[in-house]
């Protein structure tokens, strides 16, 4: 077994040219580290640079220098063991909810009765036994986003990355997913790297916040979250406790937040 960090990013830059020919960095010198079973959430001004971090980990982009690691290994492709729940729903329309489940089992070699098997498991741990059969159009956004969080699931990932999830949901909806998530990653030791523009979801639901730059991003500061678990995020929201949190990193998140925007307005 790995002993330390499952990921680790040491001094990456990601640099990307444009179409005029001039040259963009994403993110540089990015260094961070995350342990077997944390919750890391990740906030930052708007196009900072927060999804390309999770793509360095993902091996959907190398690093223009600096090394990006998983399980002490160099990221050369994308690493086995990972899920990654993007904003979009990223369901497949022509599947029904129980084959938009079984989809990965399938493609990792399982038989169409195990994949199935193990999928149904799963709809019925997100609370869509009874909507099995149903098509992604028939379904809620909110039940569209249980259905691809137990696809991703649903192949137990060790890691898992997630870019603005929830985002989409109407407030009531968004809570009521971010307590599914904490429920159905709780006990399973899977690292997660969670990326938000909402500081109170970072909150709820994270061990550790890390919050970026304005681009190009770096890590600025780290804070731990030492509020208890199991969680209801909407409770939690309401103690002294997360409101202090809550002051500490907005003070480091506001001053990032308004470079990005003056840096906008000279733009324009």
């Amino acid at each position: 077994m790995t002993t330390g960090p499952v990921i680790e990013l040491r001094a990456a830059t990601k640099r990307f040219r444009g179409a005029t020919g001039g040259v963009h960095t994403a993110v540089r010198e990015l260094t961070l580290s995350v342990q077997p079973g944390e919750f890391v959430a990740v906030v930052g001004p708007t196009g900072c640079g927060k999804s390309t971090t999770l793509s360095l980990v993902s091996g959907l982009e190398p690093p223009s220098s600096g090394i990006a690691l998983v399980r002490g290994e160099p990221v050369l492709g994308i690493p086995e063991g990972i899920g990654y729940m993007f904003q979009n729903d990223a369901v497949q329309p022509w599947r029904s909810v129980l084959d938009n489940v079984a989809a990965g089992p399938r493609y990792r070699g399982a038989s169409k009765a195990k994949a199935r098997e193990k999928a149904r498991v799963w709809v019925e741990k997100v609370g869509l036994a009874k909507f099995a059969g149903y098509y992604p159009h028939q379904l809620s956004g909110g039940m569209r986003k249980r259905v691809a969080l137990a696809a991703t699931l649903v192949n137990e990932p060790s890691i898992l990355l997630m870019d603005e999830p929830f985002s989409a949901l109407d407030v009531q909806t968004r809570a009521l997913m971010q307590d599914e998530l904490l429920r159905l990653w709780s006990g399973t030791n899977a690292a997660v790297v969670f990326v938000t523009h909402d500081l109170d979801e970072a909150i709820a639901l994270a061990d550790k916040v890390i919050v970026m730059t304005a681009s190009p991003a770096t890590v600025k500061s780290t804070f731990d979250v030492h509020l208890p678990r199991p969680r209801l995020v909407e409770e939690i929201r309401m103690t002294p406790e997360f409101q202090s949190v809550y002051r500490e990193i907005w003070e480091s998140l506001r001053e990032e937040v308004d470079k990005a925007r003056e840096r906008s307005v000279v733009a324009s």
